[in-house]
């Protein structure tokens, strides 16, 4: 039985070579990491776990191009994030319906958001259309500049720029909605 405290770097040179129990120690060991990605993109568990095992077939077939040097987390992250949002493209281009190149920003303060914690953000989110979540986090969480989000999902940069703004202000509107009620109940 293979011990399942293994340096990373030799953990990653036997699935390279194709090594099915390494990779199964592999997967094992990025299974959380992979399913906390995964989580953000899917609207339950069952799709995160289809598009974390689907994932996790693709990096299997294609370890070879894995580039060592750069870290396994976020070469890791990139097909966890893609596999999730394919899976999720179908169910998306029926809300992108709505052209958004004449849309107008909402702009207001950002405060609101800034002063959640990143539970509250999370639970929130799940509020929201699915478009205005996946753009958000894309941008604000993985870091993806709008041109980015806009080919993975198949919009125009400025149509993410405005699902953005919208997904902060129906958090903000969602946030002191629930701070009203806080404050109701404590009463």
């Amino acid at each position: 039985m293979l011990r399942s405290d293994i340096a990373e770097s030799e953990l990653i040179a036997q699935c390279k070579t194709g090594n099915l129990k390494y990779q199964e120690i592999l997967y094992t060991k990025f299974y959380g990491f992979a399913m906390g990605v995964s989580l953000r993109y899917s609207m339950n568990r069952e799709d995160a776990l289809e598009a974390v095992n689907d994932a996790f077939i693709k990096i299997f077939k294609n370890f070879k191009d894995y580039d060592t040097g750069k870290p396994f987390k976020a070469w890791l992250s990139t097909f966890v994030i893609n596999t999730s949002i394919d899976k999720r493209r179908r169910e998306l281009k029926y809300q992108l319906n709505i052209d958004l190149g004449e849309a107008v920003m909402v702009l207001s303060s950002s405060d609101t958001v800034g002063n959640l914690e990143a539970q509250d953000i999370l639970n929130l989110l799940k509020l929201l259309p699915l478009i205005q979540t996946t753009v958000f986090n894309l941008y604000e969480i993985d870091g993806y500049s709008h041109e980015e989000i806009g080919k993975m999902l198949g919009i125009a940069a400025s149509s993410s720029r405005v699902y953005l703004t919208r997904a902060k202000e129906k958090l903000r509107k969602l946030l002191l909605i629930r701070t009203d009620n806080e404050r109701r109940s404590a009463r």
